[in-house]
């Protein structure tokens, strides 16, 4: 496929928590987050980032699984997208999960994403549930694997 690297984001690391931050808030600006928030994250979740060479691909998440219920995400720069890189990150993920004891697998997209809602749709996700946060106008959508 391609030299695609994808690595685990440590929370001393500042250049890898700045190099996901980028990635989920440019994908995800309404639930965009501060640098300490990611390394908050990085001590519940496992997070990744994925490069090519040097150049910053995407980056994901693996919620651990929750009664037997793991969340996974994947997401690609643009300018990056339709090369194969979402599908590598995903699958990987996807792996962790399983690792971890995860019986179902779901994913949480951003509804204006209509990227990630199709990638999500053509690796079989099922949408479960549209919701908007408190004091937010944003839809958002949950997905699981079928």
């Amino acid at each position: 496929m391609t030299d695609l690297r994808i690595e685990p984001v440590d929370a001393a690391d500042g250049t890898a928590l700045r190099d996901w931050r980028h990635v989920h808030n440019l994908i995800v600006p309404p639930a965009a987050l501060s640098l300490d928030e990611v390394r908050e994250r990085s001590g519940r979740n496992r997070l990744e980032n994925a490069y090519l060479g040097d150049a910053l691909v995407g980056c994901s998440t693996v919620r651990p699984p929750e009664d037997g219920v793991a969340t996974v995400i994947a997401r690609v720069l643009p300018a990056f997208r339709r090369r194969g890189h979402g599908t590598a990150l995903y699958e990987n993920g996807l792996t962790r999960a399983r690792a971890l004891g995860a019986g179902t697998i779901e994913t949480v997209v951003l509804a204006a994403n209509t990227d990630g809602v199709r990638f999500a749709k053509a690796r079989g996700f099922t949408e479960t549930e549209r919701y908007v946060l408190d004091g937010e106008t944003d839809l958002w959508l949950t997905l699981r694997l079928a």
